[in-house]
Order: structure tokens, then sequence, then C-alpha cells
């Protein structure tokens, strides 16, 4: 017959041991003890609410607490012995407490139970990623911003389909990125509100029958609120979830810049060069310099992705309450948080590593007649219907194209043949700095609104 010398805590429910494959199989300690921290933060706010209630003595208080801490500093030096058989972080650390402080260090699992007390643990694991993450996500901002500053009135070819649309500045282009990021930090701190909400005191589903104060809890831990159903509060992980879908979302982000980084760095575009720590070389070819960083971004946003769609598919068949499918929703929580914050560390230092090269950007922008909307939107105010003003410079582009030169080399009696309009008045449209210039206004291109769209970026961040 099983006992508590078999080191499990509901041993005795068993008349034969767990087998080790078994075993093997369902411990989860070699990845969840990373939660360790938190989860002895768990337990001391939880022992403090148990001594609040009277329903442990002020000397089991002391004593829980005396022997979280020298748990606490033996997992902080290394010197803390994890046990597979004793299954998980939880058991660990309690097994060891009560090995320290005795009976205690039994009666703090009064009035909770695991599956409450991981649901906690993650929600503060997840609280403080999502404040790193920001943080590193404001110093992408600031990198991009520094970047920016420089390139107002640097010049290169939007694109739209990948082909030659129409001028923009390198910074303007780089904002778009700004504001992308803006919106990631939003959703992140959107979605922390959700994080933050307390399930201990759950216990296993159903709540307990103690006279517990989860709000006392709450306060201690930094909640914001606690979870209003003990069902519900054990059982679902869609913060979970909901973090991993804001972590896609920068990823793709990143993996977008990082498509246009190596572009820009190919010799066909010529655009930048990105620092030599952030590259690589070939074994074989001994001129190539390789983006290693960007390609591998790309790589690891499918990654995220993936776990994204693993804790989908984790969670969508499972009834109320609490299931052990759930130990599988760790792995793919923690590889995300540690690809995301490594990607964000790396990129915001890639970033002041990038070298502008203004004037292959310019001659790119003068390719592709970038500027024939600005062509058109000129016979429009002239009084011509945009439609028609359309198949005007559309014909105008074709017979340029004939001429294998650009409609700013074209004379000024060979463009009137496509509108009496026109007038020597053209030359300035028709010119790059025009068509930045002609874009004056919130959001567009002009060197002016992007000076001020970095300003306003900087007052942002800075509050």
């Amino acid at each position: 017959m099983a006992t508590m010398q078999d080191n499990q805590t509901w041993s005795g429910r068993f008349n034969e041991p767990v087998a080790e494959l078994v075993k093997r199989y369902t411990a989860s300690v070699d990845f969840d003890k990373r939660l360790a921290l938190f989860d002895i933060q768990g337990s001391l706010a939880h022992a403090q609410m148990l001594a609040h209630c009277n329903i442990i003595s002020a000397q089991d208080l002391q004593d829980i607490q005396r022997g979280l801490a020298q748990i606490e500093n033996e997992i902080i030096n290394g010197d803390f012995v994890w046990l597979l058989d004793l299954e998980d972080v939880h058991l660990n650390i309690e097994k060891r407490l009560t090995t320290l402080v005795g009976d205690a260090g039994k009666r703090l699992h009064t009035g909770r139970s695991r599956n409450d007390q991981v649901a906690t643990d993650i929600r503060l694991y997840l609280r403080s990623s999502i404040d790193d993450i920001i943080l590193l996500l404001k110093a992408m901002q600031t990198s991009l911003l520094n970047l920016a500053q420089h390139h107002t009135h640097t010049i290169m070819p939007g694109f739209t389909h990948l082909q030659v649309a129409q001028p923009v500045s390198f910074a303007h282009h780089l904002m778009a990125y700004f504001e992308m990021c803006q919106r990631d930090v939003e959703r992140f701190s959107d979605a922390r509100h959700r994080v933050n909400r307390l399930p201990l005191g759950a216990a296993a589903l159903a709540g307990t029958s103690y006279p517990i104060k989860r709000e006392f809890v709450a306060e201690l831990l930094g909640f914001e609120a606690v979870c209003q159903n003990s069902l519900d509060a054990v059982s679902d992980r869609d913060f979970a979830i909901e973090f991993t879908a804001c972590a896609a979302l920068v990823m793709t982000h990143l993996s977008r810049l990082s498509e246009e980084l190596i572009l820009w760095m190919n010799p066909r575009f010529g655009f930048i060069d990105i620092a030599d720590r952030f590259c690589t070389g070939s074994s074989i070819m001994p001129q190539k310099k390789n983006p290693d960083v960007p390609e591998l971004v790309r790589g690891k946003t499918g990654r995220v992705n993936g776990n994204l769609v693993a804790l989908l598919t984790l969670m969508k068949g499972q009834p109320l309450a609490y299931n052990k499918d759930n130990q599988e929703d760790k792995e793919p929580l923690f590889d995300t948080v540690d690809t995301l914050t490594q990607t964000l560390r790396i990129y915001a230092d890639m970033m002041t590593g990038i070298t502008v090269k203004p004037e292959a950007m310019r001659r790119a922008a003068l390719q592709g007649y970038a500027t024939a909307t600005d062509l058109a939107d000129y016979l429009v105010k002239k009084g011509l219907p945009f439609r028609d003003a359309h198949e005007a410079v559309a014909l105008a582009v074709r017979y340029a194209e004939q001429k294998n030169c650009d409609l700013a080399e074209l004379k000024l009696e060979e463009l009137q043949e496509f509108s009496n309009l026109i007038s020597d008045d053209i030359y300035a449209v028709l010119t790059l700095e025009g068509s930045l210039a002609a874009r004056n206004h919130t959001g567009g291109t002009a060197p002016q609104q992007v000076e001020a769209a970095i300003a306003r970026a900087r007052k942002l961040l800075a509050g």
C-alpha cells in the first residue's frame, strides 16, 4: 500500500506507486520550476491571509515565512534540489518547506489547490513578463525614432505590390513601424488588466469551506480584482492565449520589418547596411555578408504563431473545470516569452547599427515614375476630372517608357500632348522633394509632418 514515503501528497488513495514511465511523462518540474519565485510570492500572501483569518496561527505564519525565505535563497543561488518524484514546482517547494519547518509547512496548503495555485503563478509570471516586454517595445520605438530623426529629408520609393508607387521619406517609413509598436504596447497594456486578476481561493474548482478573504490576497499581490467564478478561475487559459496573440502580432510586425531590411541590404536595392555584429559569413563564399538576425526573426515568428495555435488547440475541447491538458500550456507560453524578449532586445540594438545609403534610395525613387500621381493631382487641381487625369498620365507614362526617361525629363511640349492644362509650373510638381512637400497633412510624408510625428512620439514615450 502506498504511503507518504512515496513522496506524493495524494498517495494515500492508491494501492501501488506511479509507474516510472508515467512519472516522467506527467512531471512538469523540468520546465515549471521557472515559476518558483512567483509560487513563493503567492504562498507568502496566502499564508498571511490564513493567519489574518485565524485559520493558521501567527507562529505557523512566522515559520512559513522563514522557510520560504530560505527556499527562495536556495533557488536564487542554485542550491535548491529539484526532484522529479515530486512532479512539479509546487510540490517540490512544499516538500522542502515541510522538511524545514515541519507541520507549519503542511498547513500552508489549507484552503487552496494546485489548480488555483498554478493559475495564480502563471498570472504573476505573465504580469511581470508584460511589464518587461512593454519596456523592450519602448526601447525598440526609441531606436526607430533615433534613426528616423536623421532621415526626414531622405527620399526613398514607397512601394505597393513591391512596385515603385510614390516617394516617401525614410523617416516616414520607419515611423510606420513606430505606430505598429505603439499598438503593440497598447495591446499588452490592455491584456495586462485581464491577466491581473486573482484566481487563488477558487481551490480545486468550487471554492473552499474555510473563511478566506480573497480580496486581502489580491491586495497583497497587487491584483486589480479577483476572478468571480471558481470554475472559470482554475480552468481557462484565455489570458495566456491573449498574451500569446499579442506576442504573435509583435513578431509579425518585426518579421515584416525584417523582410524589408533583408531586401534593402541586397545589392539590388543597396538602401542600407547592417552592422557586422548582426550578420554572418558563408563557409564557402568569402564575399557573403548574410543578414542572419532579420532572417531568424522571420523564422521565429512562425514559432510564436505556432505557440498561439497550440494554446488555442489545447483549450478548445476541454470541459470545465481543470484538466491535466493544461500542463501543456507552460512550454509554449514560456517559449513565447523567451523568443519575444530576446527578439526585441536584439532588434533595438540592431536598429542602432544600420547605415543608411540615401543616394541609392534616391536613385530608386527616380525609377518607376513615382511622381505620376502628383501629375494626376496637378491636372485635377487645374480642373480636369480625376479619371480623365488618370488616363492622361497613364498615356504620358507609356510615352516616357518608350523614350526610356522619367516624366520630369519630358519637354513641356511633349507633356502638353497629353493635356493642354499643363504649363511650365509642372516641373516643380514632378520633383521628389515637391512630391513629399505636397503631402503636408497629419500622417503625410512631408518632412514638416514627419518631424511633428517624431516630436509627438518622443512626448508619448516620455509620458
